[in-house]
């Protein structure tokens, strides 16, 4: 079963809602391939390697959460981007992007999946003004050690989770955002998080963490934002009547 390229846009941007975001790249469609969807690869952040694999599998389509055509960067198509690019060009395969949004949504988002497969739920809006912001905090039912929330992030992601605390510290309100949103500590911070964690750490992020008395937890950008992108590819399969296939692309960050 195929389904229309532009079907399938309309939908995923209304349903991510994009026109709320102010994002960092495009959202949406970034480069076009065939009018006609079958195969719908899904991954972290489309790589020369991740292309390379949805070419072989016979994507019609790539769906990520990093894209290209970033603010700031260099316009100019040579070398690393012209490789992706011919690659993509060459297989008449589309890529689709979703940065923000797909962070932000209430069920199919990176920080909703990560809450829920960490045993915190789906939590509240860190930034409860800002519609368009991303993050996540809970107040536990019951309160954990910090130990137990790091067994469960080894057992998710097959990686150390880097500690700024103790792990025996007992903790009930959460905060969370995956990726890059280290500079979110002092938020959480201020929402009365015990603990926030994210994908990176920075050098000032452990500064913040001893003098702000909150613990911190770094799991990996790339590991932490894994489950978004599949969401979303799951829920189109299921409504389009897509084959669809995730890519995993290892990355220590």
């Amino acid at each position: 079963m195929a389904a229309d390229l532009t079907d399938l846009l309309s939908w995923c941007d209304d349903e991510l809602s994009v026109r709320r975001f102010n994002d960092y790249c495009p959202n949406g469609l970034q480069v076009q391939g065939r009018p006609r969807i079958a195969r719908l690869a899904a991954a972290v952040t489309a790589n020369q390697a991740v292309l390379d694999e949805a070419v072989d599998w016979g994507a019609d389509a790539l769906l990520v959460h990093h894209g290209y055509f970033w603010r700031g960067e260099d316009s100019v198509v040579t070398g690393m981007k012209r490789r992706r690019l011919a690659t993509l060009l060459a297989a008449d395969m589309s890529l689709i992007a979703y940065h923000l949004p797909l962070d932000a949504h209430g069920t199919l988002g990176n920080n909703a999946q990560w809450g829920d497969k960490l045993g915190l739920g789906s939590g509240e809006p860190l930034h409860p003004e800002d519609p368009a912001a991303v993050g996540n905090i809970a107040t536990l039912s019951e309160a954990v050690t910090i130990g137990e929330l790091m067994t469960r992030i080894r057992a998710l992601t097959a990686r150390e989770p880097l500690l700024i605390g103790e792990e025996a510290r007992r903790v009930s309100r959460v905060a969370w955002c995956t990726g890059a949103a280290q500079s979110y500590i002092e938020r959480a911070a201020a929402a009365g998080a015990e603990l926030f964690i994210s994908g990176e750490i920075s050098e000032p992020t452990v500064h913040a963490a001893r003098e702000l008395g909150i613990a911190y937890l770094a799991a990996g950008h790339h590991a932490t934002e894994r489950y978004g992108v599949q969401a979303l590819a799951a829920c189109m399969s299921e409504r389009f009547g897509l084959e669809w296939q995730f890519i995993d692309c290892d990355n220590p960050v």
